[in-house]
This record gives C-alpha cells, structure tokens and sequence, in this order.
C-alpha cells in the first residue's frame, strides 16, 4: 500500500532522489524546498510529488509549514534538509556559521517535526527519519575540525532519542540514519556512493524500520552505529 513521504530539501541531491525513488514505486511525495519556482527538477517528477516552499533557516518559515501542507496525513517524514560547514579549527570558528549549522542540521529537523505533529498523528506509518551522519559519532572522532557540522550532527541525535522517547509511547519510532558518503554537492565527487545507491539502501532500512529501532542511530544499510 502506498505513502505519503514529507521530504524536506527535495530540490537536489539526496532529497531529490528520495522523491524520485519513492514517486517512481508509486508513493507520493511532498518535497519541501526555498524556493518552489527553482525547484524545476523536483516538479518536473509528476503528478505523485508535490512541491511545497520552506526555509529551514527561518522558524516563522517552520511554523507555517503545517498551514501550507494542509490537513492530509503524512506517513513518514524525511528530515533530509542539511549544510555543511568550512571552519575546521578553532581558531578560525564563526558564530555565525555556528548557528546558521546548527539551525539547519539540528534544531530544524526538531521543528519540523513539532509543525507537522498533527499531520504525522492522523498518518499510518509514524516514522520519523533523520539523514544525520557518521561524523555526529563522539566514540568515532579521532579527527576533530569541522567542529559545527560534527556537532550539530551530534545534537540531532540526541534529540532523535528525545523525541523516541516522546513520541515512541504512541506507536511512533524515529530513526537518525547516515546516508554514506555519497557523490552529491556535499560528499564531492570522490565519495564511495552514488545517490541512487545510498537512497536505495536507505529506502529499505527505513521500510524496515520497527518498534526495535526507535531511537536508533544507523548506518544506511542498517547497521548500528556508536554514539
């Protein structure tokens, strides 16, 4: 039976590529992006994905997400949306780059998820899925430097266990998930995976996604990683 799949930061890289993944089996697809007008790709995929505006920079942009999605139940959101950061030592940490990373990667994906609440409740599936990342791992850094993006990705994971540990007691589980290193704007054109491959592998952690994996911090193929 199909779904409906909230996706925020569809209008490229990994998101894109859940929209497209996910609309060609036949779900349907809500692709979040800043601007609908350049979103060309994302609405270009059919009458299965619909396009809806959000900045994930902006809270009053969060706040208002609920309104413009509308009433209909979303089975599964996809906190995709994610930056990466360029101060790699101390010395060289800006604030505002800080806090912009922190908005985006880690305080957005919790705001999101509080915006849509209602929309999620009334939906079959109550899965929450964070695109986190292996370099949120605090037992896995031997390499310091990119202090705002290891952060922020660490940050997200503790509040995906906070909102388990909410939201699991009304039959929700919320999965933080690492994507791999993937060949996108982000990953550069060294890394192992193409998007096809590391959304394909995710697709199907996150299908099989059960109560046992509430909370859990997760490699794309499924398997556990250290926090």
């Amino acid at each position: 039976m199909s779904k409906t799949y909230l996706v925020t930061g569809a209008n490229r890289g990994l998101g894109l590529e859940f929209a497209k993944q996910l609309s060609a089996r036949g779900d349907t697809v809500i692709g979040t992006s800043r601007s609908i007008e350049k979103a060309v790709a994302l609405r270009d995929l059919g009458s299965q994905v619909r396009v809806v505006a959000l900045d994930v920079t902006d809270p009053a942009s969060i706040a208002g997400l609920g309104q413009r999605v509308g009433a209909d139940a979303i089975d599964v959101l996809i906190n995709n949306a994610g930056v990466s950061s360029t101060s790699k030592s101390v010395g060289q940490l800006d604030a505002a780059e800080m806090q912009r990373v922190f908005m985006v990667n880690s305080v957005a994906p919790l705001l999101v998820t509080g915006a849509l609440l209602p929309q999620l409740r009334s939906g079959r599936g109550k899965l929450i899925v964070q695109i986190t990342s292996q370099l949120g791992s605090i037992a896995n850094n031997t390499g310091g430097s990119t202090y705002a993006y290891r952060g922020s990705k660490a940050a997200l994971n503790q509040m995906n266990k906070c909102l388990a540990n909410e939201l699991g007691p009304e039959g929700f589980r919320c999965v933080a998930v690492h994507p791999g290193w993937v060949r996108t704007d982000m990953g550069g054109p060294s890394a192992h995976l193409s998007p096809e491959e590391s959304v394909r592998a995710m697709l199907k952690t996150i299908d099989g996604a059960d109560a046992r994996m509430n909370g859990a911090f997760v490699n794309y193929d499924g398997g556990v990683l250290p926090w």
